[in-house]
């Protein structure tokens, strides 16, 4: 990596949550043990399925995350410069539950779980926050799944209402009130 590119991704560093409060020495340690990676409009990222051991931080552009369900593409959401994405695969070998297509020319840093675990060998101040922030996003995005389907099920129609509808049909009366 040339050294304007290596300060360029040094400052975007510093503006991802999961390095913001890490020191110039810790974070350049994580740019130095870590890939950078370019990708084109429309390029994978991440896909659905596969199992890898990385994290990955958005520097520069955009990514939407995208679920294929029914033979459909399902859009979730956006994440953008500063933001991660696949913290799972730091701690355990599962498939990844979503693709990540880059929007636009996108620029993430691409982390690995053996580097991730030597950081914190190395640098446990740095890892502890590091940690602290990456578990405090899994519970954001959690809290906000467990809202999603709590108002999904808020939305569907229970058997009861059913019941109505089908006795009221059956009555003859209407069933709407």
């Amino acid at each position: 990596m040339r050294i304007e590119e290596r300060a360029r991704y040094a400052a975007t560093l510093e503006k991802v949550l999961a390095f913001k409060f890490l020191d110039a020495l810790e974070r350049d340690w994580i740019l130095e043990h870590s890939e950078i990676i370019k990708a084109d409009d429309g390029e994978s990222i991440i896909e659905e399925g596969e199992v890898s051991p990385y994290l990955y931080a958005v520097l520069e552009g955009s990514a939407n995350v995208l679920v294929h369900r029914d033979e459909k593409e399902i859009y979730i959401c956006m994440i953008g410069a500063g933001e991660i994405v696949g913290e799972a695969g730091l701690f355990m070998n599962v498939k990844r539950t979503a693709n990540v297509v880059a929007c636009g020319e996108t620029i993430v840093l691409r982390l690995k779980r053996d580097a991730f675990l030597e950081f914190l060998t190395r640098q446990p101040r740095g890892g502890s926050r590091m940690l602290l922030v990456i578990i405090y996003g899994l519970l954001k995005k959690l809290r906000d799944a467990n809202q999603e389907l709590a108002f999904e099920r808020n939305a569907d129609i229970g058997q009861d209402d059913i019941d109505d509808m089908v006795a009221n049909m059956l009555l003859g009366s209407d069933p709407l009130p």
